[in-house]
């Protein structure tokens, strides 16, 4: 980004963000009045995340904050766009690409798949990522509970998709660079692995107790459980994974 200035609208992480070389704007997805001091840009990523310490529903965050932002927003060149896999309800562990139906089961897919429709209405040249669970040096999934010795709930032998967060941002940057216009793209590591590998292998990196599992009162019929193809991003957005693996990108994280 060497040579670009780079705004970021944040709520109160200025001094964090100035400390980056990023030019702090403050103000609030759901306060309208705040965004008007929004500038032009070339390219604008929107990557607001839940933060349930707020007190806001995942609808007002996801859609509402996307509308108002929408709104107050100059034109752009490129909007590039941060959505996320649990738009996917499928149970049977099959492989989903970009052309598999959306049908969520759980509300964070139904909210999400609502806020793309408000974006292509809105903005139907956007670029839409579908990122899998992202994951990272400060964001190690059950950390806290392999720690204690604490089982974790669901499923053993259910599929999880990651993406490490470095190359989350690769992606981006892929995408703000040959992104088609309209277009969705997921956003995976490519290799899908089961919760029991992945949690056994981070368990024993942290020096941790064994990874164990208890059952989930939901029935298996209802628990999501699919694999996550990224074929789509290499092909057309030249995506390369520096993690291709849980195993790459957990020894680059603990």
């Amino acid at each position: 980004m060497a040579g670009r200035r780079v705004c970021a609208l944040t709520r109160g992480r200025c001094d964090e963000l100035a400390s980056l070389g990023l030019d702090p704007i403050t103000g609030d997805v759901l306060e309208p009045d705040s965004l008007r001091a929004l500038p032009s840009a070339s390219t604008v990523l929107y990557a607001v995340g839940m933060d349930r310490r707020s007190g806001r529903s995942l609808r007002e965050v996801y859609v509402t904050g996307l509308a108002n932002v929408l709104a107050a927003l100059p034109p752009c060149g490129r909007f590039v766009y941060v959505s996320s896999t649990s738009v996917y309800g499928q149970t049977d562990g099959s492989l989903v690409d970009e052309h598999s139906p959306t049908i969520a089961v759980e509300e964070s897919g139904h909210v999400i798949l609502d806020a793309e429709r408000v974006l292509w209405e809105a903005l139907p040249g956007a670029v839409v990522l579908r990122f899998a669970g992202i994951y990272g040096p400060d964001r190690l999934l059950r950390k806290q509970a392999l720690l204690k010795g604490e089982p974790l709930v669901g499923d053993a032998d259910k599929w999880l998709n990651l993406i490490h967060v470095a190359d989350g941002a690769r992606a981006v940057l892929d995408a703000e660079a040959r992104g088609t216009p309209g277009e969705t793209y997921l956003v995976a590591d490519g290799t899908p692995v089961r919760r029991r590998e992945f949690y056994s292998h981070l368990a024993r990196l942290l020096a941790a107790p064994p990874a164990a599992f208890s059952p989930a009162e939901s029935t298996a019929t209802t628990e999501t459980n699919r694999r996550v193809s990224n074929r789509k991003a290499r092909e057309e957005l030249g995506f390369a994974p520096r993690y291709p693996s849980y195993v790459e990108g957990l020894a680059a994280s603990v």
